[in-house]
C-alpha cells in the first residue's frame, strides 16, 4: 500500500471516530464528518462550544478511526495527529478539501462560533481484513512528510 492508494481509501469515508484528550487527561469520542487533503490532513468543521474544540486547544493530539461501516468490508484507517485552526490561505485550503466531500459546508459557515480544523498526520496504520492474510501497513512520520 502507498500513501496514494491510502488517500484513495480514506476519500472514500465521510465519517471518522474523533477521540481527544479532556481535561484531567481523559479522553472523549464524537462521530464525526471529515475531508480530506492531498496531504492526508483530516479535516472539520465544529463550533468552539464543543467539548472537543476546548479539548484540541488545550492537547492538539487527536486520534481517529475511519472506515469499517459499511457491511462487510472490514477496512479501517486508525490515524493520530496534531490539530490547528489555520486562517487565511491554509484556511481557503482545507476548506476547499472539506467541502469537496461535505457539499453543504458552506451553509454552516454563517454559523455563530464555527471553526474548521487540520489534523496533521504523525502515525497512520491501514488494515484490511477482507483479505486472507491481512494486510495492515503502518505510516509514520518520515513516510507521512509531517514535521
Amino acid at each position: 500500500m502507498t500513501t496514494k492508494e491510502l488517500l484513495e481509501f480514506m476519500r472514500t469515508q465521510r465519517l471518522a471516530v474523533e477521540a481527544s484528550v479532556a481535561p484531567g487527561g481523559g479522553t472523549q469520542a464524537a462521530l464525526i464528518g471529515v475531508g480530506v487533503t492531498d496531504a492526508l490532513e483530516l479535516v472539520f468543521d465544529t463550533v468552539d462550544t464543543t467539548r472537543k474544540c476546548a479539548n484540541l486547544r488545550r492537547n492538539p493530539r487527536l486520534a481517529f478511526v475511519i472506515g469499517g461501516w459499511a457491511n462487510g468490508d472490514e477496512r479501517t484507517v486508525q490515524y493520530e495527529g496534531i490539530a490547528d485552526e489555520p486562517t487565511k490561505d491554509e484556511l481557503a485550503r482545507i476548506k476547499a478539501a472539506y467541502f469537496a466531500m461535505w457539499p453543504d459546508g458552506p451553509s454552516r459557515e454563517v454559523w455563530p462560533g464555527i471553526v474548521y480544523v487540520r489534523v496533521r498526520p504523525m502515525w497512520i496504520r491501514y488494515s484490511d481484513f477482507n483479505q486472507n492474510p491481512p494486510v495492515i501497513v503502518e505510516f509514520d512520520q518520515q513516510q507521512l512528510g509531517s514535521s
